[in-house]
């Protein structure tokens, strides 16, 4: 039977058979799962054409490098090929899954938070997951029980040449039709999705290990006059303080509150009649509060360690990887190093192990003096710890004692881990119920939402107690979406209406709440288009410290100058005329698509400050610029005088 199965089959049997076959099942199965799994925001013939077509290329080249081995080796190295391929798609399949992002060069050295996921990982494996994988047991079948004959010819040399001239033909052919719809898409390629669309998933990572390869030489071939370009960009968008607010918090403590995963839309939500976060929105309506309903995280592939990143800084996060991890022994003009010299210390309260983004490396460089992390903190058992450390109310508990520790004025980050993805919670620790959208995620989001709310409120209380209430500024902002895009069909039912990419640049906004106790000002809802690049100068302005030296991109707040064009790390923008998003732009009012030829021109011609913007702050991140740079009456960070460990 296997005799007659082989003469059906003969040119399966010769190598080039072979390869081609697997060729043909890599191409259809990564180009299924780019059409069903990744959310590239394709539309018409051509784009469904380009995606059909941008997996060939690779799949010829990448395999095709098995027709330099010889004999038997050859189907090793198909099949070694091929399964690495498999896996990597799959990879960015889970990854996508949990970040809506793809795996880049940088996040492969971000391995170490791999351990602390744990459950969100686990909660991201679907049983259709083994449908990735049927095609490979099938070709290793094929081989094992010989229905496939191992042709053990040697293939001349010009064979393999011609193999990669047609698949380098193909790549090409490919690029030339994506620059006809997508002009200058590798040299401004601000925005992963649209590379990965036109170029398909192999190809992107090539182009990502050439600019990762880049990126990582930037700071070898930097010198001193490089700054000068990005000092003069910083001055020239300076927007001077306001005077009725500048210095109204001077000498006060600092006290960041991270709101894990808290969108903007849970402000003032009822869920089945009941308020979601009644603490916080009551903090919003507050007369010593300013809440900002136009506020947007900016964060990209390092999530909360970008967000991190930027407030403390006001720089970009990276466009691969995060920078807490690859830029951590930088030089920095951080908020701590820059408040050391007007008297204050610093420190950041985590329930998490410290290695966790490299915080115990990247917060030396920032200048910070205390990190009270993991092992700082009592568990009484497991169930004080959630998926990430330790749950909030315990948390913020504890870290009251450890704020009466400090030395004040302090400035001070507290980042509690219990609203974040898969978003699990106890039923016995539930006060309100799940939602009803049959995605569970979304469905859980609330309950975790709920209680961050109640410990934010119970640590007030404690401050107020413990006497570092009054003496202190809060600044409350959202780290990063929780709620990703992968889940637009989940909040269309939430939000009530359809979310497309106008909506869904819209929920990328984030709370910001500044709430300074006693302090004579006007609060209320400011609805100033922001991002979390703005807040360092605002906070320096606040605390009567001007800003004007430093090289900051972001503005403050509160400036009458402050420009309002909100900057994604992908290149989109947002700002109260235009919405910018995915290459359309959209009138901020209406939400539907500007057709108007003048407005138009003005909305490119923002694209493009934007995406000099980022470039100048990637510049001085890569290239390590700030070395080359100390401010007037800055003192520079010197890493070694800090020790984080509890024994200090």
């Amino acid at each position: 039977m296997l005799n007659s199965l082989n003469k059906d089959i003969g040119f399966l049997n010769k190598f080039i058979g072979f390869y081609f076959l697997s060729v043909i099942i890599l191409w259809l199965k990564t180009y299924v799962t780019q059409l069903t799994v990744f959310n590239l925001g394709v539309e018409g013939t051509f784009q469904h054409f380009l995606l059909f077509i941008n997996p060939l290329g690779s799949a010829l080249l990448f395999l095709g490098l098995s027709f330099f081995a010889k004999g038997r080796r050859k189907y090793i190295w198909l099949m070694i090929i091929y399964t690495f391929m498999s896996i990597w798609l799959y990879a960015n399949v889970m990854y996508y899954r949990f970040f809506n992002d793809f795996i880049t060069l940088p996040t492969i050295f971000q391995t170490q938070n791999f351990g602390d996921l744990g459950g969100s990982v686990a909660s991201l494996f679907q049983v259709t997951d083994v449908l990735f994988f049927v095609d490979w047991i099938i070709l290793i079948a094929l081989l094992a029980f010989k229905v496939i004959k191992v042709d053990k010819t040697v293939q001349p040399r010009k064979k393999a040449i011609a193999i990669l001239t047609l698949s380098l033909g193909m790549m090409c052919l490919n690029l030339g039709l994506a620059e006809s719809d997508r002009p200058e898409l590798l040299t401004r390629g601000f925005d992963r999705n649209y590379i990965v669309k036109y170029l398909g998933m192999y190809n992107f990572t090539i182009y990502d290990a050439v600019e990762s390869t880049k990126a990582a030489s930037q700071r070898v071939l930097a010198d001193s006059s490089d700054v000068t370009e990005i000092i003069n960009y910083t001055q020239s968008n300076y927007a001077a303080p306001n005077e009725e607010y500048f210095g109204i918090a001077e000498g006060r403590n600092v006290v960041y509150l991270h709101l894990e995963s808290i969108q903007t839309f849970l402000m003032d939500y009822h869920l089945n009649g009941e308020e979601v976060m009644p603490f916080l929105n009551s903090l919003a309506k507050d007369e010593d509060t300013i809440y900002f309903d136009n506020f947007f995280h900016q964060t990209a592939q390092g999530k909360t360690a970008d967000s991190e990143f930027i407030i403390e800084n006001s720089l970009f996060g990276l466009p691969q990887g995060a920078a807490f991890i690859t830029k951590g022994r930088n030089t920095y003009h951080a908020a701590p190093a820059i408040l050391k010299d007007h008297g204050y210390t610093s420190a950041v309260l985590h329930g998490n192990g410290g290695s966790f983004w490299n915080r115990n490396e990247i917060y030396k460089s920032f200048g910070f003096d205390h990190f009270f992390d993991l092992t700082y903190y009592d568990v009484e058992s497991d169930e004080d710890l959630a998926e990430y450390g330790l749950m909030d109310k315990p948390f913020y508990k504890q870290s009251v004692d450890h704020l009466k520790s400090l030395q004040q004025p302090f400035y001070t980050k507290l980042i509690p881990v219990t609203h974040h993805y898969p978003f699990e919670l106890d039923e016995e620790l539930a006060t309100i119920g799940k939602a009803d959208t049959g995605d569970r995620t979304v469905d859980n989001y609330f309950q975790t939402a709920r209680y961050a709310d109640e410990a934010l409120e119970q640590l007030f209380n404690d401050l107020k107690e413990a006497g570092l209430y009054d003496n202190t500024i809060f600044i409350l902002y959202g780290d990063h979406y929780g709620i990703s895009q992968n889940h637009n069909r989940a909040m269309s039912e939430i939000i009530g209406k359809e979310v497309g990419s106008f909506e869904s640049a819209g929920l990328q906004r984030v709370p910001l709440l500044i709430h300074i106790p006693g302090a004579d000002m006007e609060g209320g809802v400011n609805h100033t288009y922001g991002g979390q690049i703005d807040l360092l100068p605002t906070l320096l302005h606040l605390l009567g410290v001007d800003s004007k030296p430093f090289v900051h991109f972001g503005q403050d707040l509160l400036s009458k100058d402050h420009n309002q064009v909100t900057v994604f790390r992908n290149g989109d923008y947002v700002s109260p005329e235009i919405f910018a998003v995915e290459g359309k732009y959209f009138d901020t009012e209406t939400g539907l698509p500007i057709k108007d030829e003048e407005k138009l021109k003005i909305a490119k011609e923002l694209k493009d400050e934007v995406e000099y913007k980022l470039m100048l702050s990637d510049k001085t991140v890569n290239g390590d610029l700030l070395r080359f740079y100390t401010p007037e009456g800055f003192t520079p960070v010197d890493r070694n005088q800090y020790d984080y460990s509890k024994s200090e």
